[in-house]
């Protein structure tokens, strides 16, 4: 039976996993794709941030794909087997908490995925400006690292050559063996991605011996995510102002934040990322006939306030 290869992308928050995604969905390859993506919080927000394209994306959301989910992984991909023929590989994004262990095993734990699929490779996609600040305080980064066989070293263009070379320096030290390259935008050609047979389970062994036993991952409790959501319009200038605080005070807690705004006046949707205080926007595709308009934003972070957040949020709506 032909078996199925399936890319794994992990990278902490906000390394720039959806941007390597929607360029693998984008690049003039010939292949169609099965994609599923995992995400930390119960309000979906990857989804609509995957370029529209004619795969179909399955949501696996409020929970990690490394342990709470995994199950429901092992569903769709027996799922997908069924249908067979309508695609010709399947890509994973993880969320940026995914321990990638868990999701390497369950391609060799599980005797039916396992004769139907093939892990080809994990790339793991590196935040060259905040990875030395994650080794210290998020044991996820090094572990992601750790399991690649692809590393991408992305957003080199934020940092000097000298940090560059320190951060290299780094990934280098966890993982010898995988093939880095440097990125900007996670720009490189299909071919160095896709197709590399990549994935050395001995190599894994060596360094995790208890890689295909029931381990469970297990996260940093006072990492949380805070989903909001909004019916009526925002005012532009209010949450301009809002984000731009909350981040500016809070931006050391918050890894990562996210959304896609309806603001009132624009015909588009308004795309919000935030890694830390650093901040882009940029304006979407127009909102659909038939598409529920409305807004909704996620932050992932250190010892949230809910309550606090869920008050800002409402503070910028138009009125």
């Amino acid at each position: 039976m032909d078996q199925v290869p399936v890319t794994v992308l992990t990278g902490y928050l906000g390394a720039g996993k959806t941007t390597l995604l929607n360029r693998l969905l984008t690049e003039q390859h010939g292949r169609k794709f099965a994609v599923i993506v995992n995400e930390f919080g119960e309000l979906g927000i990857d989804n609509d941030l995957v370029v529209d394209a004619e795969e179909e994306v399955f949501e696996m959301n409020n929970g990690c794909i490394c342990c709470t989910v995994r199950g429901d992984l092992i569903r769709i991909i027996e799922g997908l087997m069924k249908r067979k023929g309508r695609f010709d590989a399947i890509l994973i994004e993880t969320t940026g908490l995914a321990d990638p262990a868990p999701v390497a095993q369950t391609f060799f734990v599980d005797e039916d995925v396992r004769s139907r699929t093939r892990l080809d490779s994990i790339i793991t996609v590196v935040d060259a400006k905040n990875f030395l600040q994650r080794l210290e305080d998020s044991h996820e980064a090094a572990e992601q690292v750790a399991f690649a066989d692809i590393v991408l070293l992305n957003k080199i263009d934020l940092v000097p050559a000298e940090e560059a070379a320190r951060v290299e320096a780094r990934i280098r030290a966890i993982n010898p063996m995988a093939r880095l390259h440097r990125t900007d935008h996670c720009a490189l050609p299909v071919t160095e991605l896709l197709d590399r047979g990549a994935f050395d389970l001995n190599r894994i062994l060596e360094i995790e011996p208890g890689f295909l036993g029931e381990d469970e991952h297990e996260h940093d409790e006072a990492i949380t995510s805070v989903s909001l959501r909004a019916s009526r319009p925002l005012d532009p200038d209010r949450f301009t102002t809002w984000i731009s605080e909350l981040l500016r005070v809070r931006g050391v807690d918050i890894l990562r934040c996210k959304g896609i705004l309806d603001l009132k006046g624009s015909s588009n949707r308004y795309v919000f990322q935030g890694v830390h205080m650093l901040m882009d926007a940029t304006i979407g595709r127009p909102w659909k006939d038939q598409e529920t308009r409305d807004s909704r934003f996620v932050l992932i972070g250190r010892n949230l306030d809910a309550a606090t957040l869920k008050a800002g949020f409402e503070s910028c709506l138009a009125p």
